[in-house]
């Protein structure tokens, strides 16, 4: 593998809002912030639900009703940190494979009552299988992580522009 593309995609951003409020509008209003054109649903994107558990997902909901469930909540500890599987294959489908997937590891550090840095880690993109530099040059790109976390910082401070990398 080549070294540079092995590693983990990491994006940062601090936002001015206190911990709690930080973590809570990342897992539980999802569809505030995340870019709605990037989902993987058949049909029209209605919301985007975020499972607040170990063990719980997180998936799209089709205006139809339909969904499709594309991460696993593998650790949730409020408000520090979550971690859920990317269940998206090279194809930008649903991999159902659960070898065939990455993590993402997401950290809320309070830097002050009022301002929090959120840090991401995309890893293990390797196991996505022949092909894994694609998903991990999708991710890494200015459109990927990066445009989610300003998106985020946006949400939480209104129309101040956000300090993302």
């Amino acid at each position: 593998m080549d070294d540079v593309l092995s590693t983990p995609v990491r994006s940062s951003v601090v936002v001015d809002a206190p911990i709690d409020r930080a973590f809570a509008v990342f897992t539980e209003d999802l569809s505030s912030w995340w870019p709605p054109e990037h989902h993987i649903l058949e049909g029209e994107l209605a919301d985007m639900v975020f499972e607040p558990r170990i063990g719980g997902h997180v998936y799209d909901r089709g205006v139809d009703g339909s969904e499709c469930r594309w991460a696993r909540v593998l650790a949730y500890d409020p408000p520090n940190r979550v971690l859920i599987s990317w269940d998206i294959s090279l194809q930008w489908q649903r991999e159902t494979d659960p070898e065939k997937t990455s993590e993402v590891e997401v950290l809320f550090v309070s830097e002050s009552p009022e301002r929090t840095r959120v840090e991401l880690e995309h890893r293990n993109i390797h196991r996505h299988g022949e092909g894994w530099e694609t998903m991990h040059s999708a991710v890494g790109s200015p459109d990927g992580w990066a445009v989610g976390l300003a998106r985020f910082a946006t949400r939480l401070q209104g129309a101040s522009t956000p300090n993302a990398s």
